[in-house]
């Protein structure tokens, strides 16, 4: 259900249920979130690629998965729900940067797979929906994730409708980063790929942390945390590294071990 492919420093990954517009099941989710639970900071990949294949990038929850729910009991639908949040959990810490390549459509759960994207790339005539309400039910499990990139107002409006909107609507948003024409996204993505390899692979990992960290600190208590950040890093063997090479005008190490 799920294709890995080590491309370089690319770990492609792949939703691969096209006969079911990749939606989710228990399977598939259990796939993913042993994947990017495995993921390492010091591993080969530097960047991580998620995308679907065929004609969509996620259709949300399998039709077959959610006629099992309804016979489920308020335990076994915790116990689905926490799975499923695990999953959006391990994604959203995975140590390396995550990008999006999204076509076709991203619809509910699929929606929630983009939030969790450092960076989303997606064809200009892709479309995205929070469905749930649709079906009388909430977009709950990955709300966290979807109103750290969209805001409550825009939130306000979509989760309540589950209108479908376009890949522009989401990139003003800022669900959606870049958008172009199907033939042209991955050309887009290979842009983005070579900015990340070509930055410090710790530096980068730190900073997915501190943006973590200080969006959820008032401006009084994030300043504690900034400073000590900082002061790390320019000590870290990477960051005196990268100031000694900027200094010598030459590359730095982490360069010529991924560079394209």
């Amino acid at each position: 259900m799920l294709l890995i492919e080590q491309d370089g420093p690319i770990a492609r990954v792949t939703l691969n249920r096209p006969e079911v517009r990749n939606a989710f099941d228990e399977a598939l989710i259990a796939e993913l979130t042993t994947w990017a639970e495995g993921v390492t900071a010091d591993g080969p990949a530097r960047v991580a690629v998620l995308a679907g294949a065929g004609k969509m990038f996620c259709a949300g929850a399998d039709l077959a998965w959610m006629s099992k729910m309804a016979a489920y009991t308020h335990e076994e639908n915790v116990r689905d729900a926490q799975a499923m949040s695990r999953m959006f959990d391990a994604l959203d810490h995975l140590p390396i940067p995550l990008i999006g390549r999204v076509h076709g459509a991203a619809l509910g759960g699929g929606v929630g797979l983009a939030a969790v994207c450092d960076i989303v790339v997606a064809s200009e005539d892709a479309a995205f929906a929070f469905t749930e309400v649709k079906l009388g039910i909430l977009p709950a499990v990955i709300s966290p994730y979807a109103l750290a990139k969209i805001g409550r107002s825009a939130a306000r409006e979509l989760f309540l409708t589950g209108a479908r909107f376009s890949a522009a609507r989401a990139r003003e948003i800022g669900l959606v980063h870049a958008i172009g024409p199907e033939s042209e996204i991955d050309r887009l993505i290979a842009k983005y790929v070579n900015d990340l390899v070509t930055s410090a692979p710790q530096a980068v990992a730190a900073a997915k942390q501190l943006i973590a960290e200080v969006s959820t600190r008032t401006r009084t208590s994030a300043p504690e945390y900034t400073i000590d950040a900082i002061a790390e890093r320019r000590a870290s063997p990477e960051g005196q590294e990268g100031m000694s090479a900027f200094l010598a005008k030459r590359p730095p190490s982490w360069i010529s071990r991924g560079s394209s």
